[in-house]
Formats: structure tokens, sequence, C-alpha cells
């Protein structure tokens, strides 16, 4: 989000949270979460995609809050209530495209022809009578969605197939495919939408899913402070929070959200930003020869990562908490811990914690399962290496990410494998203060250097890249 978004944004919850307190601060939430998500998401070069984007994102919600729902719930005439003032916000945007483009600020462009958004809205409503029919949804019906989602998230990430989809949205809509790229796709959110989407769908098929109504589910997938960047919130964790009564802002928590929301400010657009103009890219990274700035462009762009991501989920948690809401937090301090497991606890700490609930803990009891489980050795070799790969798909599909997640997943295992062998050792000889001091330290800086080295994969495009910065860091070049 640009600056101007930010302060919007938080304009408004404050107007909204000491003007009208408790009255209404739901249908705010939802209304401007939908307005949102199309105010953000970017132009695209493809006919209509910055418009349609966002609409699916509220059909895939809409019809998995409908798959998920126990029958009572579906049932209740407040769902209908909301889904049309839910539609009627997307036609008045669709609207705006009868307006001079001077008043078109709530969509990248020219929103499509008005035809096409009610044939969408048949479409989907034609599609939940079909639902409607079946009483119960079954694990195996889950299962397939569940499988669609992930499909849908790997055909966005997946450059090959992104160019695919590409192609095929310009020839769509009648577009010439000369300058055909991966990247005239973006769906601004989606990793998150996908994670929330995901989340709910397991805890339905395990029996954890909480009843809500539509307006409730879909203010916590897309909620406007936390959808483009994190962090990734649990529904029942938010429905009580968006339940909770709220009396309006105190001076008290007007200057904890405001505090938070100047940190995030300073963070990202102070430190970050200024962080980002030496930070290493593919561009200095070819063309720096020295080792000395090597390493400074390579420290910067580390820096610059955690200041610009920490920023943006401060300014989060500060708008929510105008509103009420108290999201998780997502980073503690990361670099300051002392071994790659207490990192990787305090770095997108929900990220990390949605992978552990999800994929890392069902897979390690699944081998343990076996009737001749693999050696512990081998297990937490193959989870914590599946796991990271999984972490570094999530950002995307391209050798360098395989490399990073590869990167720590190795790093995972050799930390626990070292630990093991060397925990009663090292308690033994870190008798006084200096020498547990000196444990300390030690670890923090060995861990820092190797999460710094793992991000030159993150932050650039190719393995041959990456291995010549890798060179001149350590002088061979």
């Amino acid at each position: 989000m640009a600056l101007e978004n930010i302060l919007i944004l938080a304009a408004a919850s404050l107007l909204w949270a000491t003007t009208f307190r408790t009255h209404g601060r739901t249908w705010f939430m939802l209304i401007a979460s939908v307005v949102v998500i199309f105010w953000l998401q970017p132009a695209l070069p493809i006919r209509g995609a910055d418009f349609f984007t966002p609409l699916a994102t509220l059909v895939l919600v809409v019809l998995t809050w409908f798959i998920t729902a126990d029958d009572e719930t579906r049932k209740q005439r407040k769902n209908i209530i909301i889904l049309a003032v839910v539609a009627g916000v997307v036609l008045l945007l669709n609207l705006t495209r009868f307006l001079s483009t001077d008043f078109q600020l709530l969509t990248a462009s020219r929103p499509p022809q008005l035809e096409t958004t009610l044939l969408i809205f048949l479409v989907t409503g034609l599609t939940l009578i079909v639902l409607s029919r079946l009483t119960r949804f079954s694990a195996s019906f889950l299962t397939v969605v569940l499988v669609l989602t992930i499909g849908l998230f790997l055909l966005i990430k997946i450059p090959d197939l992104s160019l695919w989809l590409a192609s095929f949205l310009r020839t769509l809509s009648g577009q010439s495919l000369t300058n055909v790229s991966a990247n005239d796709f973006r769906w601004l959110g989606f990793s998150y939408v996908a994670f929330r989407l995901i989340h709910t769908i397991r805890d339905k098929q395990s029996g954890r899913f909480p009843s809500v109504d539509v307006g409730e589910f879909i203010t916590y997938v897309i909620f406007f402070p936390a959808f483009a960047a994190g962090p990734i919130d649990r529904l029942e964790r938010f429905i009580k929070d968006l339940r909770a009564p709220f009396a309006g802002l105190n001076l008290e928590t007007f200057y904890s959200a405001g505090q938070r929301l100047l940190l995030g400010l300073f963070k990202k657009f102070v430190i970050a930003d200024a962080l980002a103009l030496i930070a290493l890219n593919d561009t200095n990274a070819t063309q720096v020869t020295s080792t000395f700035w090597m390493w400074v462009i390579v420290y910067a762009y580390a820096f610059q990562i955690y200041f610009d991501f920490s920023g943006y989920t401060d300014i989060a948690l500060g708008i929510a908490q105008l509103l009420g809401i108290k999201l998780p937090e997502n980073f503690a301090s990361p670099y300051l811990k002392p071994n790659l497991t207490q990192f990787w606890n305090n770095w997108h700490m929900t990220l990390t914690q949605w992978f552990r609930a999800y994929f890392f803990n069902p897979i390690t009891r699944w081998l343990r399962s076996w009737q001749k489980p693999l050696s512990i050795p081998m297990m937490i070799l193959l989870t914590q290496v599946a796991t990271m790969l999984l972490i570094g798909f999530w950002h995307g599909v391209t050798w360098n990410f395989t490399l990073w997640g590869l990167w720590h997943g190795l790093g995972l295992f050799i930390h626990n494998r070292w630990n093991d062998m060397t925990k009663v050792k090292a308690a033994a000889w870190a008798t006084t203060p200096t020498r547990q001091a000196a444990l300390n330290i030690s670890g923090i800086l060995f861990t820092f250097h190797f999460v710094v080295i793992g991000w030159i994969f993150f932050a650039l495009s190719s393995p041959a890249i990456s291995w010549q910065v890798i060179l001149k860091l350590f002088g061979v070049h």
C-alpha cells in the first residue's frame, strides 16, 4: 500500500470509531473491506482484469463460506441481506465506468461493462442454488475444493502457468499476445486469501469450524488492514474480537494504536525505503565488484525486508486496533535469536504457525503412523525440508525460492541434530554469565549471517546471479 492509501484508511477507521462508536461497526468493516480490495488492486494490462480479480475473490469467499457453513447458518435471512449489500457495493463501483476518469478513484482502470458483472452474479447465484440442494458436503467434496484452491494458487504462482493464463485472458478479451508476460496477471492478496480459505476448509473437515454468517466470513478473509500483507489470522480468534462489545476509542487504545501505526510508518517509509536505494537486487548484484560493498548491499536487503514487512504489520495492527480488532503479532526481534529454530518462531510468526498446524504436524503424525516408521533424524529432515520448500513456493514457484526453502530446511535440520549432540556439553560449559553471554552472542551472529546469505536467493531472480554474489561475498570472483 502507498502512504496515501494507509493514511486514508487510518483516518476513515479513526473517524468511524470516534463518531459512530458501536453503531454499524461490523457493517463498516465489511463494506470498507469490499471497497478496499478493488481500490488497492493494481492496474493490469489485461482488459477488465483489475476489476474481475477482486470480484473473483468475493465469489470464492462466498462459495467457500457456503460449503463450510452448517445448514442452519446458511438458511438465516440476514445472509441474503448481507449478500445484497455486498453485490450493491460492487455494482456501485462498476457504475463508476460512466463517470469521468477524474472521478474513477476506487478502481485501477475503467470498470467493465455492467452486463458482465451481472452475468457473474447470475452464475454465482445459480451455483449457490445448485449447492443448496446438497444438505451435507462430504469430506471428499471438501477435499476436491481444497485441491482446486491449491491449483488456482499454483496457476498464479508458477511463471509458465501464469504466462499461459495471461495469454488465455488476452485472447478472451481480444487483445494482442505480442507483449504477453507472466506478470500481466497479478491477483492482489490472493496468497493470504488462499491460506485463509484452506484454513477454513481444513477446520471444517476436522470439525473445528465455528458458526459464522456470510458477512463475518467475508470480513475475516478480506479484512482491509491485513488483506495485502497479513498477518494470517485464525477465524475463531478474529470472530471473538468482531463479536465483542466495542465502546469506541478511549485515550489508552488511541495512544496504543497511534503509536503502533506511527512506528509502522517510520519502519516502512523511512527506514525500509531508504535501505531500498542500496539493497541487493539483480542490477547492483552484477555491478558491485568489491567484497566490502557486496556485504553492504546484502546487509541492506536483510534489514530492508525486515523493516518493510514488520512495518506493514505494525500498520495493520494499528488500524485494526482503532476498530477493536487485535490482530496477532507477526515479528518478535527475529534477528536477535540465537538459533534458526527461534528465528522462525519469531519471523512472520502467523505464517510459521499456519504451516506448523496445517502441514508440519499432520505430516509428522502420518509418518509416525507407519507400521515401520522412519528414523527420527530422517523424519525431521523430510518434514523440515518439505515445510520450508512449501514456504518458499508460497512466495513463488521458482528455482531461487526453491533454493531458499532448501537452505532453511537443511539449516533447521542441521541445527536440530547439532543441538541434540551438544546441548549437554554446552550447558556444562556455560556455567558463568560471561560464558552464557558468549554462547548467546555467537549464536545470534551465526544465525543472522545464515539468514542473510539465504536472503540472496530470496532477493535475486536466478541461481546464477545468486552464486556470483555468494562468491563475491567471500572474495572469490
